[in-house]
């Protein structure tokens, strides 16, 4: 289906309820408008399904797992439940486990404490650094940029191929970019890994929010992914896959609910019997209210169905790229090209504006919220922008003039939540302000630019 014949369509379902849908903010050029809140890609609103699960809930909370009253019955039924209801959502293989932890970067840490002696870890450069950067006691190989999905796997074959020794090795790879939206060949570099002797984790963190993710179809070992990022609260997150990794590992905390026995030794000591269930790596008392709310929108997302989120979502990038195409300004970034198949998350830079100048004005004088800079993926932006920034230019002046290398970028995502007059108001704020310019100055202010209102 071409883009035009999407943004053509009618629009396939309404919005679902997420908290701050009517939250007004100030406009540095008088008056208030309600938020367009356009930066999903790093955390995205609450469902209001998810909020009223946790109001009902906050008055039964009770200590779980070691407690006996009714209470603490209660909450560690739901617990576990939701343990459960990640594992359905995720289409989970019997046996694999279902760890609760903070974050996407939490779960990925965890994994990278659980790795077997001398295992090799493969990544590509385009991770977010939450992939990036864990393997700090491993092996590891950083894959180059890949131009297609076809040269990734053909990349990732070729570096398993060459690898001087057989032993445990591991594949880090995104289902889907946080710069540029871009869906990766999840499945062909699963069973790629798999005919090397690897095995591999998929970083769901932007894809699990926007696409269905079966770990049994994919044929992934691990999945990671944050609650913040799929409409819960903060803090809550998941790794999920194969156990025995997990179980020979030593705990990643060491405390009270990793541990089954605890005795003193003669010699003055202590012995401890950890468990090997998922508990082995959830010490101290567990976040269950995160926990419950990451389950409640795995639940609300479930039964929306995603092949009505991903029309709708794929209606607003068409509308985003169709209502921008005549800007010869804009230039959108993309490892595979523009027709590349992605989710609500766009990046790209506007000739002549420094990034953080043309983000500050949206949202002072449009009050839309969207992100700039180089997005937690600094290898990818500035090999997609052809630049390796020491300093960041004051926020006041152009970034670059035309023709010159940009040195950031502005991302624009959006999901369930999105109302289509938040998208149109994006294209219109962007298509004034290229035209027109800014109607307030701006400072550079702890590296950040803000409107200046010293005047």
């Amino acid at each position: 289906m071409s883009v035009s014949t999407v943004a053509a369509a009618p629009s396939v379902c309404a919005p679902l309820p997420v908290l701050g849908r009517d939250v007004t903010v100030p406009l540095v050029t008088g008056g208030e408008v309600t938020y367009a809140a356009l930066d999903y890609a790093a955390s995205a609103p609450a469902l209001q399904r998810v909020w009223d699960d946790v109001a009902a809930y906050a008055p039964y909370y009770g200590s779980v797992h070691r407690g006996a009253g009714y209470l603490s019955q209660l909450s560690t039924d739901l617990f576990e439940n939701a343990r459960r209801t990640v594992a359905e959502f995720l289409d989970c293989r019997d046996g694999d486990q279902v760890v609760f932890t903070r974050s996407t970067t939490d779960s990925l840490n965890l994994l990278a404490a659980a790795l077997p002696a001398g295992c090799q870890v493969f990544v590509f450069e385009t991770e977010h650094h939450a992939a990036l950067l864990p393997w700090r006691d491993a092996r590891v190989t950083y894959l180059d940029a890949p131009r297609s999905p076809r040269q990734a796997v053909e990349t990732l074959e070729r570096a398993l191929a060459d690898r001087a020794a057989h032993g445990p090795a591991l594949v880090c790879v995104t289902g889907a970019s946080n710069v540029t939206g871009e869906l990766w060949p999840v499945r062909e570099l699963a069973a790629a890994a798999h005919a090397h002797g690897a095995r591999i984790v998929l970083d769901a963190a932007q894809l699990a929010p926007h696409h269905p993710v079966s770990v049994k179809d994919l044929d992934v070992d691990w999945v990671a992914f944050s609650g913040h990022k799929l409409y819960a609260p903060f803090g809550s997150g998941v790794l999920a896959g194969r156990a025995d990794w997990l179980r020979e590992a030593e705990p990643y905390l060491a405390g009270g609910g990793a541990s089954r026995k605890v005795t003193r030794c003669t010699d003055g000591g202590v012995d401890v019997e950890w468990h090997d269930s998922a508990a082995r790596h959830e010490a101290g008392s567990p976040n269950v209210i995160g926990a419950y709310a990451l389950a409640s929108a795995c639940k609300a997302l479930t039964e929306t169905g995603f092949d009505t989120l991903v029309a709708r979502e794929q209606y607003l990038v068409a509308k985003v790229r169709e209502g921008l195409a005549d800007v010869p300004q804009v230039r959108f970034l993309s490892l595979f090209g523009d027709d590349a198949p992605r989710v609500g998350v766009l990046s790209f830079v506007v000739e002549g504006w420094n990034s953080s100048h043309f983000a500050a004005a949206l949202s002072a004088e449009y009050g839309i919220g969207v992100r700039d800079g180089l997005f937690c993926a600094h290898p990818l932006v500035r090999t997609l922008l052809g630049s390796d920034p020491q300093t960041q230019g004051e926020c006041g002046a152009p970034e670059a003039a035309p023709g010159e290398k940009s040195l950031n970028a502005i991302r624009v995502s959006f999901g369930a939540g999105t109302p289509d007059e938040h998208v149109e108001r994006f294209v219109r704020a962007v298509k004034e302000l290229v035209t027109d310019g800014a109607r307030w100055n701006y400072r550079t202010e702890d590296g950040r630019c803000v409107p200046d209102t010293s005047a």
